[in-house]
This record gives structure tokens, C-alpha cells and sequence, in this order.
């Protein structure tokens, strides 16, 4: 009898480990069997980050590990390793680890140039994104899928989860307000991994070549839109965990105002705060870090506001913040400090003229909806996943 049971249990704890290993999420980096062939004798980029990651190692290891030609790699934001500071420029070198040469599409040279791709069979990004229109690596692919079409090289996207990718939510970018922060006629919060969003950049026409890039998806593997998604890698300096993440779509506005969103602490996008002891009891101070930029509004001064780190329920878009702190200043000259930059990362005027008109934000928000409907509607031609409803 014991030896039955025995069986049993062993039997079923097999099974619980091939389930649980059946529905693993398996980043389209590590599905092999799905692009090697596709890759062999070519020679071949690579535009990566340090979330790049495919079975623990970097993906250029990776790749060369399968014997795959890697031949140039193209570094946005952050860099290659993900070490440089928000906006500042990343420049070209060697890979220390590999000789390879790596370029930059962060600086002078956003979009990779004929002379760059001279000598590539194909291209492939595999960057993690965290599913915000301003959030610049989507600008990136935007980019290369454009340059690719010119030099009628073909893109591989190596798709990834989408942390932000449960909702949709925001203002669609109005023409007139394009920028490297917000390139295509999308929402805030787009509800797209970069292989969904890369085919509806490429099929609707958003880049400026007149034909379509030779575009080619490999899906993450038991994924959905329903799931929350936990990052293995932070996907830049100061987006270190899940509620970063989370909150980054609500606080990335106040990057355009006199208050800290937390740079230069141990949590950033976490917490909120200005130099007015009545704005909030919670207490920090924006110091200097290797690869953070600090405002210097706010730099070695006591900022007093709210802490975030603590919420009931996982956050999603919401004014509520701005708002708050809007209507705590007497003057809106000590809070909003760059406007055109709100507006860029609006992605309208129309925001700031709303919120100066005292409306709610259940107000604003309505007035969103007719444009999110259509959008959602068009999304639906792209999506490789099961969506959130």
C-alpha cells in the first residue's frame, strides 16, 4: 500500500513539474527552434540592451554560442549595458567582452544609417519594453523597421512581455506633438508587446518609407494580455522593480514639473515629492548616482510628498497624482516648469488646457474614449496573444 501511494505521489509531483514547466513563459529570444535556420550563413545585428537576456547570458553570447554570424550591435538609450543615465548620449566603441562594434542609436544617430547596415544580411531587436509611449526603446524599433525598409534588410523581433501589457489607457498622440518620446499615434499605455506593436507600425504605414519592412515575429511562448508580468532585468537604471513599473506610466508626467519622482533615491518612480513641507509627510533627499539623472531642482534637498511603495491593489494609469500636486501649488509656474515637455509626453495640449479648466479627471478621461475605441479596434489586427478581455 505504501509503495502505491508512493507512486503516486511521485507520479503527481511529475506532473505538477511538467505543468508548471508547459505553461513557463518563454521569451522569443530562447525559442531556437524558430529562428536559427533563419539566421544561418547571414550576417546579422543585433539592437540589445542588457535586458537581452535568452537562458541566463546576454543575447550577443547567446547568439554566438549557436554559431549565428553576429557582426555589429546598435545600443539605444541606456546603452548597451543599460548604464547611462536618462538622456544622456550614448556613443559608439567596441564590446569589451566580444571586439564587436557597437553603435549607437542614442545621440546624433537615433535610426540606424545605410553605412551601418552595409554588410547585414538581416537585423534583430530584442529589447524589453514596459509597454508606456514614452518610454523610448519603441522609438527605437520604430526606426529600425523604418531604415530596414530603406535597405531592404529584413527585422527579426524577438518579442517579450509586456509588464503594462493588462489595459490600455491615456491620450492618443496628436499630430503636431511627435517626438522621440512619442513617434506613433498611440496611447500612453499601448497594450502591445514590440512584436504586436512592430507589425502595426509596419502595416499601417506610420514610418516614413513607402514600403513595407520584411518583418518577422518570434512569440514569447504562454503568454497572454491577462497576466501581470515580473521582469527578470530592470529594464532601465530607474525602473528597478514591479511597482516602478507600474507606477511609471502616471508619474513620467511630473518629469516635466519641479517635483521629484524620486531619481537619485533607492525608489525611484515610487514616491513623490517638492521642496513645500505642506505637500506631503513623507520625507527624502535626490543625491548623486552613478548613471541617474538628477534634477537640479531637487539635488541634496529635502523633498517632503507621498510615499507609493505601499498600494492595495496593482497600480494602473491614473491623474489622480498629478492632479493632486497640481492643485497644491498656488502658482502653477512653481509646479509645471516645462510645459512643451508635458505636452510632448501628453502627446497633446489638450491635457494641460483641460486640467487648468478645473475638469475632473473622470472628465478627462471620458473625453479619451471615443479615440481608444478605434484604436482598440485597429489593435485587434495585430495582437498574437489572448487579450485582457
Amino acid at each position: 500500500m505504501f509503495r502505491i501511494i508512493l507512486v503516486l505521489v511521485l507520479w503527481f509531483s511529475a506532473s505538477g513539474c511538467m505543468a508548471l514547466q508547459d505553461s513557463k513563459i518563454i521569451v522569443g529570444a530562447e525559442r531556437t527552434s524558430l529562428y536559427l535556420q533563419l539566421l544561418k550563413d547571414k550576417k546579422v545585428g543585433l539592437v540589445v540592451n542588457n535586458t537581452s537576456i535568452a537562458e541566463g547570458e546576454h543575447l550577443v553570447d547567446f547568439l554566438l554560442k549557436q554559431n549565428v554570424e553576429v557582426a555589429k550591435i546598435f545600443a539605444p538609450e541606456h546603452g548597451f549595458r543599460g548604464d547611462v543615465s536618462a538622456g544622456g548620449e550614448v556613443a559608439d566603441g567596441l564590446d569589451k567582452n566580444t571586439g564587436l562594434p557597437v553603435f549607437s542609436l542614442y545621440g546624433k544617430t537615433k535610426k540606424p544609417t545605410p553605412e551601418h547596415l552595409e554588410g547585414l544580411d538581416v537585423m534583430i531587436f530584442d529589447i524589453q519594453d514596459v509597454g508606456c509611449r514614452f518610454y523610448t526603446y519603441i522609438s527605437t524599433m520604430h526606426y529600425v523597421i523604418e531604415a530596414c525598409a530603406e535597405n531592404n534588410i529584413p527585422l527579426i523581433i524577438f518579442d517579450r512581455p509586456n509588464p503594462n501589457g493588462d489595459y490600455i489607457a491615456g491620450p492618443i498622440r496628436k499630430d503636431g506633438f511627435e517626438s522621440f518620446v512619442s513617434l506613433d499615434p498611440i496611447p500612453i499605455v499601448h497594450g502591445c508587446t514590440v512584436g504586436e506593436l512592430a507589425k502595426m507600425i509596419n502595416e499601417e504605414d506610420w514610418h516614413a518609407v513607402g514600403k513595407k519592412c520584411d518583418l518577422t515575429v518570434i512569440p514569447v511562448k504562454n503568454y497572454d494580455h491577462s497576466m501581470t508580468y515580473s521582469l527578470p532585468v530592470r529594464p532601465s537604471p530607474n525602473l528597478p522593480n514591479d511597482v516602478a513599473i507600474r507606477l511609471y506610466p502616471s508619474l513620467c508626467f511630473f518629469e516635466a514639473t519641479s517635483v521629484s519622482v524620486g531619481r537619485g533615491t533607492d525608489f525611484p518612480f515610487q514616491v513623490l515629492g517638492g521642496l513645500n513641507e505642506d505637500l506631503g509627510p513623507f520625507e527624502f533627499t535626490p543625491r548623486s548616482i552613478p548613471g541617474v539623472a538628477v534634477s537640479p531642482l531637487n539635488k541634496d534637498k529635502k523633498c517632503y510628498g507621498v510615499d507609493l511603495r505601499i498600494l492595495e491593489e496593482t497600480p494602473t494609469f491614473t491623474l489622480k497624482y498629478f492632479l493632486d500636486f497640481y492643485n497644491k501649488y498656488e502658482n502653477e509656474a512653481d509646479f509645471l516648469t516645462r510645459e512643451r515637455w508635458l505636452n510632448l509626453l501628453a502627446g497633446t495640449d489638450s491635457l494641460i488646457k483641460q486640467i487648468r479648466e478645473g475638469k475632473s479627471e473622470d472628465e478627462i478621461i471620458e473625453s479619451w474614449k471615443p479615440e481608444l475605441e478605434e484604436y482598440k479596434q485597429m489593435r485587434k489586427k495585430y495582437l498574437i496573444y489572448p487579450d485582457f478581455e
